[in-house]
């Protein structure tokens, strides 16, 4: 019943900027975790980005200060603002949300398990 639809990505060159979003049906974020992860060819599945329903962030180092997380509870979209974007952010990105009424202990950006729900992924590319 749950659907999580990731957009936005694209194509873009070192230094560029993108906005992916992640618009949820049949979710509401109460007290809950949603996150992005992404994931390279080659690579393993790593963690980006997580936001708690009452506005904590936590990120991945490679990505703090140039990725942004937010959430908008009107619209039940999640977003990664993504800026000074380079060459290693290249990955295929997916959003997730855990349960409802999760503590928000467990909403880290390297938290797989407690995410129940998970979108497609959306892929951005950049280029140097």
């Amino acid at each position: 019943q749950v659907q999580l639809v990731a957009s936005g990505g694209g194509s873009v060159q070192a230094g560029g900027s993108l906005r992916l979003s992640c618009t949820a049906s049949g979710y509401k974020p109460t007290r809950s975790c949603m996150a992005w992860f992404r994931q390279a060819p080659g690579k393993e599945r790593e963690g980006v980005a997580s936001i708690y329903s009452d506005g904590t962030t936590t990120y991945a180092d490679s990505v703090k200060g140039r990725l942004t997380i937010s959430m908008d509870s009107a619209a039940n979209t999640l977003y990664l603002e993504m800026n000074r974007l380079q060459p290693e952010d290249t990955a295929n990105y997916f959003c997730a949300a855990s349960p409802p009424f999760s503590a928000p202990s467990t909403c880290n950006y390297r938290n797989y398990g407690d995410m129940r729900y998970w979108g497609q992924g959306t892929q951005v590319t950049v280029s140097s």
